[in-house]
């Protein structure tokens, strides 16, 4: 047997020491990104894209450089919650991300087909390669914070962010009801076997303001996140109201005019 010489990439020998091969890709080499933020849910319809957009809009009003990658290949919808609406360019060696009215860098397939509505009937694998290209092939520039606005669940795209992006720490999204609550678990599971930070939780419709007396009702009952982020030793970073004029901020591509505290401490632990 040979002499040990620390490089296992040139190494056939399986022993004790040798170190695993890591999957991680490298960016595109004009890219300069400090710390990436993915953020997920369990399931789907929890707010999760909104969420991502209005943190990134916070950033951005913080005067970080910000962009944000929607991995939501089969359901895309940061492009509307900012209205941006043109096709992303490309050089010879790059796809150029959309910057919307502020400033913020997008990446999302939306972007790359002809009409919005065109559905993506692609199979896991060829979803989970495009992300990745999301990664190696956009030239995203010098950024202070990317987010990444996952698709819900913990399939072939999760796995690919963890896997070959270096994330540096995740915001999990719910929903009141209790059902929602056990498929978070899953998502805060997965998160510890790829050995990826959680931050902390975010409950979206978390409750409604009586538009007379200005009473928070639960509409979905009491909220579990604070249970689920006990058990995980997490802080519940912020609630978000079901608020008519935040959903139609979203639906009209006005997501960076959107007013609201909400998610001050969630920025404050991404930021830190």
């Amino acid at each position: 047997m040979s002499e040990c010489t620390h490089d296992c990439s040139t190494c056939g020998q399986n022993c004790s020491s040798r170190k695993p091969e890591s999957l991680l890709e490298k960016p595109h080499e004009g890219t300069d990104i400090k710390k990436v933020i993915a953020v997920v849910s369990g399931k789907g319809g929890v707010g999760k894209s909104m969420v991502t957009a209005m943190l990134s809009v916070m950033a951005r009003r913080e005067g970080l450089e910000v962009g944000v990658m929607d991995a939501d290949i089969t359901g895309p919808s940061i492009p509307r919650a900012f209205g941006i609406h043109d096709p992303a360019m490309g050089t010879e060696d790059a796809i150029l991300p959309v910057k919307t009215k502020t400033g913020i860098d997008i990446m999302s397939l939306n972007l790359l087909v002809e009409e919005e509505t065109t559905p993506v009937v692609w199979r896991g694998p060829v979803i989970a390669g495009t992300v990745k290209q999301f990664w190696t092939d956009v030239l995203w520039g010098r950024k202070d914070i990317m987010f990444i606005d996952m698709p819900p669940g913990t399939g072939d795209v999760p796995l690919t962010v963890f896997q070959s992006i270096p994330v540096d720490g995740i915001i999990v999204v719910t929903t009141p009801q209790e059902l929602v609550g056990m498929i978070v678990e899953k998502a805060l599971n997965m998160a510890d076997m790829m050995n990826i930070p959680v931050l902390g939780i975010v409950e979206n419709m978390s409750y409604a303001v009586c538009p007379d007396c200005g009473k928070h009702v639960n509409v979905f009952g009491e909220g579990h996140a604070g249970e689920v982020a006990e058990r995980h030793n997490l802080k519940v970073l912020g609630k978000l109201p079901i608020d008519t004029k935040l959903a139609g901020a979203c639906d009209q591509g006005l997501i960076e005019l959107f007013d609201g505290n909400w998610l001050d401490d969630a920025l404050k632990m991404i930021t830190k």
